[in-house]
């Protein structure tokens, strides 16, 4: 396959009204794309940072086949793709000479992606994370059930949201490439954060969701500070969020958790969540640069 197959644009507008049936034919599949997307419609092309998104489709026979979107400086996330594919898209992306931090796909398209990387572009990759997709089946609230209750956050709760956000990004061992206070102005705003607080009124615990996007939200982030962890809190905020998600009209509940975590995993199996398939997040370390292909 040629690496002249796929179509780039930073025009979100092209890009969606190439891409945007493809997307929503997957909505599970896609939760990521989907709701990147849509915050760059609402929100405009700066939600993600001062550098330009870029966007890409593979169309074969007049049908998007696969597409990938990046948010510098993030990773690259990508749809489903073929050995073949995959090596295109690498060989296409090396040849314009600007390197990647990583890659987020399914599990086989970012293994792929990231040896055809390396092929292309020299850069060795590294396995950052594995994650699982869940899906809700039925809500089924975990037992015993802490005390207290859920409630959505508020203006009141600003600094905590901006002090759990940071605290979230570094318990994943992630960079914050958002601002922390428009992260959680935007969630206030549109009251996509619950908590869950102890019958005092202290909040514990917290889970957002996105925008309903193609019938479908994602539960995230899940966070619970570190020393309030073990007593039921995050798995009843997740609850709580599950039933704002379904209350919210969405079709498809949605969740990731990371392999590495029997805790998060078990939890989300007991409430209802189905595994979907499986994910991988690839780092390329930056000790070669991307180099232009011949020609």
């Amino acid at each position: 396959m040629s690496p002249d197959d796929w179509h780039l644009t930073e025009d979100l507008g092209d890009f969606l009204a190439r891409a945007g049936d493809f997307l929503r034919s997957r909505p599970a599949l896609h939760t990521v794309a989907l709701t990147v997307t849509e915050a760059l419609r609402t929100r405009g092309s700066a939600a993600y940072g001062s550098d330009a998104p870029v966007f890409g489709l593979l169309e074969r026979a007049g049908e998007v086949r696969a597409a990938f979107f990046r948010t510098p400086p993030r990773r690259l996330v990508l749809t489903s793709l073929t050995p073949a594919e995959a090596d295109g898209l690498a060989a296409r992306l090396a040849g314009l000479g600007r390197p990647l931090p990583g890659v987020n796909a399914d599990r086989d398209t970012a293994t792929a992606f990231a040896g055809a990387w390396q092929r292309h572009a020299g850069a060795v990759p590294a396995l950052h994370e594995r994650e699982r997709l869940y899906r809700l089946g039925r809500l089924t609230p975990p037992e015993p059930f802490p005390a207290g209750r859920g409630r959505v956050a508020g203006e009141e709760d600003r600094e905590r949201l901006v002090l759990w956000h940071r605290e979230f990004v570094t318990d994943m061992g992630g960079t914050s490439f958002a601002d922390d206070g428009s992260w959680a102005d935007t969630r206030i705003a549109a009251g996509r954060i619950t908590f869950w607080e102890t019958p005092d009124g202290t909040p514990v615990s917290m889970a957002g969701v996105t925008p309903v996007v193609a019938g479908q939200i994602r539960v995230t982030p899940v966070y619970t500070p570190a020393p309030l962890r073990g007593r039921g809190y995050g798995g009843a905020a997740t609850v709580e969020a599950s039933r704002a998600a379904l209350a919210a009209g969405a079709a498809e509940v949605l969740i990731f958790a990371d392999l590495a975590n029997p805790t998060s995993n078990g939890l989300y199996q007991r409430i209802g969540y189905r595994p979907v398939t499986d994910f991988a997040v690839y780092d390329f370390s930056s000790d070669a640069p991307a180099k232009r292909s011949p020609g």
